[in-house]
């Protein structure tokens, strides 16, 4: 794994691969589940979820935090729908309310795309605050970005989803 998120990642910025050197296979959190696709050519794509409590505005709410997604180059394009199909089941079986996620602005159209087909819903002029993963003293303790926020309703309606112009992971970013 840490080899094909160095891999994937290390096009983006070598910056974006520098946490997976060695054999760790994580970035930030650690996944609790991982759905793992293969074919003949070994990983195919890679999907992280992680159950925390986020605060979204002042609501605190249970979320399956989806991330760590990869999709190997040659099968770019195929990947999200098909990954969040094969862990819809998964999140039901767990309970939670809601899954998120997010990425970067730079994927808009891309994400946009497979939200209209109605599974997830996009947010974007939320701010999203986590801690690093690791604890620097060149650094403040937590970061705060502008992503693409993205929800998918698993066992509460998009209406449930609470308000608030910035999230707090309470956590590193999975």
């Amino acid at each position: 794994l840490s080899e094909f998120f160095r891999k994937t990642y290390g096009p983006t910025g070598e910056f974006n691969a520098t946490p997976f050197e060695g054999s760790r296979s994580w970035a930030g959190a650690r996944p609790e589940l991982r759905a793992i696709a293969y074919d003949s050519r070994g990983v195919a794509a890679h999907m992280g979820l992680l159950r925390r409590f986020i605060k979204v505005g002042e609501v605190d709410q249970l979320v399956a935090e989806l991330g760590l997604y990869g999709v190997r180059p040659d099968l770019e394009g195929l990947g999200i729908p098909h990954s969040i199909h094969v862990m819809l089941p998964v999140l039901q079986e767990l309970g939670v309310p809601f899954a998120f996620g997010t990425v970067r602005q730079a994927l808009r159209k891309h994400i946009e795309r497979f939200a209209r087909y109605g599974l997830l819903t996009v947010m974007s002029g939320v701010q999203v605050r986590f801690t690093l993963p690791e604890a620097r003293i060149d650094l403040p303790p937590t970061r705060v970005e502008d992503p693409l926020v993205i929800v998918l309703p698993v066992e509460r309606s998009i209406t449930d989803w609470p308000t608030g112009t910035i999230i707090d992971r309470n956590g590193p970013e999975l």
